[in-house]
């Protein structure tokens, strides 16, 4: 197993960031993927716990790939889902990835149920589970926390973005004090900590995302996913789009701002999305790029080889400044 670099900026001189992939192949010394899982729950967003109707862009089908199936049992999805890991990419380690809606969001006996069935396989070496900051009491992050023992174990917070105002607007169901809060309490823990971030929500401009970046700077986070606003059929944010008071990116838009704000986060902070995308093209209306993903991947590292930076260049920059 490698050692971590003394030079934070070493993790990205490849690309220019810090991909989730080369920090696992050096933590476990060989390849690695997260296995997504659909474990039932629902959401307090959607049950009327805390609102109806859910965040204003969410359909999960859209983004997790065994949402929309014929519910299959954690057991299922996971022996096929490394079958098919092992098969394409050569992954010889896994996660389990409790990835649709509110993985948190149950009696804490329900959870370890769940969580104990996908890490009764062989060779999973870590636990990521997928949550809202508004659902994760002490005695949930104590469960989580005792998988530390056993796994790598990390928590994925839904933040979207900094501003409350952007939240409400998105029928968040939260505010940024929440998010904070959850951030604060799982950080006294052996969690890793990794935030969603989804870049072009209605009425933001760059300031407002560049706010979100300057505000998740010095949390200490492990990782962070960044999405491109798309809008899915089915969804409140398909009636704005329709109705012209949404707009969404082009792919060159999209990747100047995601670089602008990853110029924002430290470089020791692990990329662990760069662009969403949807699992099935019949629920994506908008936007509809020519660019294929593997393309505007390599637009990132492009982009930053253009302009001469990297992840993190604000942090150096600010670094440099205070020394002259």
């Amino acid at each position: 197993m490698c050692a971590a670099p003394n030079d934070p900026f070493e993790n990205v001189t490849r690309l220019g960031y810090y991909p989730f992939s080369d920090y696992l192949r050096r933590r476990f010394g060989c390849k690695v993927h997260k296995i997504s899982l659909d474990a039932g729950f629902t959401c307090p967003n959607r049950d009327g716990t805390v609102g109806v109707g859910g965040c204003t862009y969410c359909i999960n089908e859209s983004f997790s790939p065994n949402v929309g199936k014929a519910r299959r049992s954690i057991s299922e999805q996971m022996a096929e889902g490394m079958a098919y890991m092992r098969r394409r990419y050569g992954a010889r380690k896994f996660f389990a990835y409790f990835q649709a809606f509110t993985n948190t969001y149950d009696s804490v006996d329900a959870l370890r149920a769940r969580y104990d069935e996908a890490l009764a396989f062989p060779d999973v070496v870590g636990l990521s589970i997928g949550t809202r900051p508004d659902c994760v009491p002490e005695e949930v992050l104590d469960l989580v926390e005792s998988y530390s023992r056993r796994v790598e174990t990390w928590l994925e917070y839904g933040l979207q973005s900094a501003n409350d105002e952007t939240l409400r607007r998105i029928n968040r169901g939260h505010d940024v004090a929440t998010f904070l809060d959850a951030v604060e309490r799982t950080r006294r823990r052996d969690i890793r900590i990794c935030v969603h971030v989804i870049l072009g929500l209605p009425g933001e401009n760059r300031d407002d995302m560049m706010s979100t970046a300057r505000f998740l700077q010095p949390l200490g986070l492990h990782g962070i996913k960044l999405h491109h606003l798309y809008i899915a059929r089915g969804t409140p944010m398909e009636e704005e789009y329709r109705a012209g008071r949404v707009r969404v990116l082009s792919a060159q838009e999209y990747v100047s701002l995601a670089c602008d704000f990853l110029e924002i986060i430290p470089p020791t902070v692990t990329v662990q999305r760069l662009v969403g995308d949807t699992t099935s093209t019949r629920v994506l209306i908008a936007p509809i790029w020519p660019e294929p993903k593997s393309r505007v991947l390599r637009m990132f590292t492009e982009e930053f080889a253009r302009r001469g930076t990297t992840q993190g260049a604000a942090l150096r920059r600010a670094t440099a400044g205070t020394r002259t």
